[in-house]
Order: structure tokens, then C-alpha cells, then sequence
């Protein structure tokens, strides 16, 4: 069984929701993002999503857009992304971390190096935004066979049929996309969610979490009733920001503050 499969199963048994966080590999500094995945973890993260800097995310809202801007400005790379999640695993086996990002970076890397190199640092899933389910096969090959997790996006524009296929080359969790557009954009539309999860939760029996529009403890709860997990990020990635020039201590203490309101939130249901 997987880090991330270990830990819905835990979370279930234990009657909790997952709280699963994004930042920024290398945003704002290289030093800031150790201390802060230590933090997020120390204040009630239980997956990690460690994003993978790219000159063109097309996904992510101007919020993530400025994280992965001040993380290139420190030539942040992906290699560069794998060594901090070594560095994690040195005082942390347990807190599952898988990578965000798109499929240039991978591709450039090729397949089985990426998948021979996640595996040695610990990774334990990987989300590319960018690749379709039927340009997948090969590098899913790879990633099965070091027991890396697959993770996929569901959105409400996903039709049943599309749903289904992805469900079925998915592993770990699948991750909703709450609203139309880019990340940290829109308004939370709860009973959207919910009828979108009971159509896609039909499907399999993979854990889902959502994720887009989630900025706080309200937001977190209010889906949290719904799904197996929530995923934050803008919110995390702008405190970082508005932190840039303090100490990478500093930083975490920001992000950890964010987290702290958030996991009591999902405690409390």
C-alpha cells in the first residue's frame, strides 16, 4: 500500500477529513520551502503537494503564477524539486508528498529517469496538469512500477464516460476541480460540488478531495462534509509571498498559521 493510500485509510479509520496543501518548490527562496513543509505537517497537513516550477502554468491563477515567477527567478528546477523532497524524508517517512506540475519538465527528464529519481527521494505521486489520459501510458507504466501514485483531475465540465476512464488509471486520490477556470479564481458553489461528487463517487472507490476555490476555514468545512479531503493552495502560496524577504522560519510561520484554523475547522465536523 502506498504513503497516500496508508494515509486515507488511517484518516478514514480515525474519522478525519485529509487536509492536503500546495506550495511552490524554490517561492520565495530556495531556503523557505523545507521549513515550510515541516510546518505544514507540525500544524495538521496530511498530504503535501509540491509544486514543480514551469515558465508557462497554464492552470494556475495569478496568485500561483507570481509563486512559480519567484521560484525561477532562483533557476528552480525539477531535479532541484526532487532533492527537497529527499532532504524531507531524512526526518519525515510518513507525510506523503507527490509532485504538481506539467509534463515539459517530466518529458524533458524521460520517463523512467523521472520515475528512477522520484522513487529514490521519496516522491509518492505525481499530478501532471497538462497530460491527457491518452498520452499517459507510457509514463504510467513507469510510475506504476515504482509504486507511484497517479493522480487526476475531475472538473464539472468532466462528462461520466470521461470520468469513469480516468478513474480507472488513477491511483491514490482523485482531486476535483470545484470551479470553471484557473486556480484561486470564482466562488465556491457547494451544491455544485456535491452533485458532481455523488456522480464521480459512484464511479470508484478512490478517495476524493476538492480543491479550487478553498481559502479558509469556512470554505475547508463546508466541503470538507462532502468529500474525503480538501486541497488548499492559493492562500498558501500568497502568504508566502507577502512574507518574501523575511526568514524561511518567518515564511513557515505564516503558512503554519493558515493551516493551524484550517485543520481545527476539519476536526470539528
Amino acid at each position: 500500500m502506498s504513503r497516500i493510500s496508508q494515509t486515507f485509510s488511517e484518516l478514514k479509520q480515525n474519522g478525519r477529513k485529509a487536509l492536503v496543501a500546495y506550495i511552490v518548490n524554490g517561492d520565495p527562496t530556495r531556503e523557505a520551502t523545507l521549513p515550510a513543509m515541516h510546518k505544514m505537517v507540525e500544524q495538521g497537513v496530511d498530504i503535501i503537494e509540491l509544486g514543480v516550477p514551469f515558465s508557462d502554468p497554464m492552470a494556475e491563477g495569478p496568485v500561483i503564477q507570481k509563486g512559480h515567477e519567484r521560484a525561477l527567478e532562483h533557476h528552480v528546477s525539477l531535479t532541484d524539486t526532487m532533492a527537497v523532497v529527499a532532504e524531507f524524508r531524512k526526518t519525515n517517512q510518513s507525510t506523503p508528498v507527490l509532485l504538481m506540475g506539467y509534463a515539459n519538465p517530466v518529458e524533458r527528464m524521460g520517463y523512467s529517469v523521472f520515475a528512477d529519481k522520484a522513487e529514490a527521494a521519496g516522491v509518492d505521486g505525481l499530478l501532471t496538469v497538462d497530460l491527457p489520459l491518452e498520452e499517459l501510458t507510457d509514463l504510467k507504466r513507469e510510475l506504476d512500477s515504482r509504486d507511484i501514485d497517479n493522480i487526476f483531475l475531475l472538473a464539472p465540465t468532466t462528462r461520466v464516460e470521461r470520468a469513469r476512464d480516468i478513474a480507472a488509471n488513477a491511483s491514490g486520490f482523485l482531486y476535483y476541480v470545484s470551479l470553471k477556470g484557473v486556480t484561486g479564481a470564482g466562488h465556491l458553489d457547494v451544491d455544485s460540488v456535491k452533485q458532481k461528487l455523488t456522480e464521480f463517487g459512484a464511479l470508484t472507490e478512490l478517495p476524493m478531495c476538492v480543491g479550487f476555490g478553498i481559502k479558509d476555514a469556512t470554505s475547508a468545512k463546508s466541503v470538507a462534509v462532502l468529500a474525503d479531503g480538501v486541497v488548499i493552495g492559493s492562500v498558501l502560496v500568497d502568504a508566502m509571498g507577502k512574507a518574501q524577504g523575511q526568514t524561511p522560519d518567518q515564511i513557515a510561520e505564516a503558512v503554519g498559521a493558515i493551516i493551524s484554523d484550517i485543520r481545527q475547522a476539519l476536526d470539528s465536523l
